[in-house]
């Protein structure tokens, strides 16, 4: 991963970033939710947009494939046909067929799901975990705030805070490894954020925390041969965000976890855009990234 002239570090000391080792990335969507514009950016429009659950396939040289995230699934449906987690379906009304999962998309780009070494998970919101259990053999990387905060969570709590425990695999545990157990980098001096955790100790795949829509929410930065990428998941929920300086409506902060989090994470993202153009920020729900063909690659 390279930022610009000045090494990241190891938190120790010791230079532990190799630009040399280059991933390639595709992204997908597994799904799709509406809601009016307006709640997700000030001043748009009230009519309900798509919001695509995002996620992406990256191919490691030597771990293979990683996902990030797995979007949607059947399963999502079978777990919010009773009280009270119908709420969750009737607040968010989901489009999705068969053939949006993430293991049958890959499928037909010639994955199949036992090559799935990794699933990185941004947070825990049904969203981002409805596919876990279509890939039996994969560890599962978060970090451990993320899954405590949810975890610990009554019924009602956890529809409220967008988590169905009925998603995860019944060996989720044995299976997780916890991002903070990687090795921890110091990121540039003039870099908005100032730390990362260097997933497979090789400086391909960066994790870095952007608190505030969840608990333990990271992102992940990377490098491909087309350029550097900045998967920051539900950090914004629209390219036009951080382009443009407009945070969610005023009601949005309802449902986050920490919204003083949220504003710190939005400004750090804002300025990641503004000195660093060559990164491209990828939120997980939005429609321009999978619209261009951003990021997409052998994979």
């Amino acid at each position: 991963m390279t930022l610009n002239a000045t090494p990241m570090k190891h938190a120790e000391g010791t230079q532990g970033v190799n630009s040399e080792v280059l991933v390639e990335l595709k992204l997908y969507a597994a799904g799709y939710c509406r809601h009016p514009e307006f709640l997700t950016l000030r001043g748009g429009s009230f009519k309900p947009v798509p919001f695509p659950a995002g996620f992406a396939c990256i191919r490691h040289p030597l771990q293979g494939c990683i996902l990030f995230d797995t979007g949607y699934s059947a399963r999502f449906f079978e777990e919010t046909k009773r009280f009270p987690a119908a709420l969750y379906r009737m607040i968010t009304p989901v489009t999705f067929d068969s053939q949006d999962s993430a293991m049958n998309q890959l499928l037909k780009d010639g994955i199949p799901a036992e090559e799935i070494r990794y699933v990185v998970l941004s947070h825990f919101h049904a969203d981002h975990t409805a596919g876990l259990r279509d890939f039996p053999h994969a560890r599962l990387l978060y970090k451990q705030e993320a899954y405590s905060t949810v975890n610990k969570l009554g019924t009602f709590a956890s529809v409220r805070a967008g988590y169905l425990p009925g998603l995860l695999p019944d060996d989720f545990e044995n299976r997780s490894l916890l991002v903070e157990e990687t090795p921890r980098l110091q990121l540039p001096n003039d870099f908005p954020f100032e730390a990362g955790y260097d997933l497979f100790g090789d400086g391909s795949i960066i994790a870095v925390d952007v608190p505030g829509h969840a608990a333990g929410q990271i992102g992940l930065l990377l490098t491909t041969a087309e350029g550097a990428y900045f998967l920051c998941a539900d950090a914004v929920w629209s390219s036009i965000a951080y382009r443009e300086r407009r945070k969610p409506h005023a009601v949005a902060r309802i449902i986050m976890d920490d919204p003083r989090s949220y504003d710190d994470s939005f400004e750090r993202l804002c300025r990641l855009h503004e000195h660093y153009p060559h990164i491209r920020i990828i939120p997980s729900h939005c429609l321009e990234p999978l619209q261009m063909g951003i990021g997409e690659g052998k994979t």
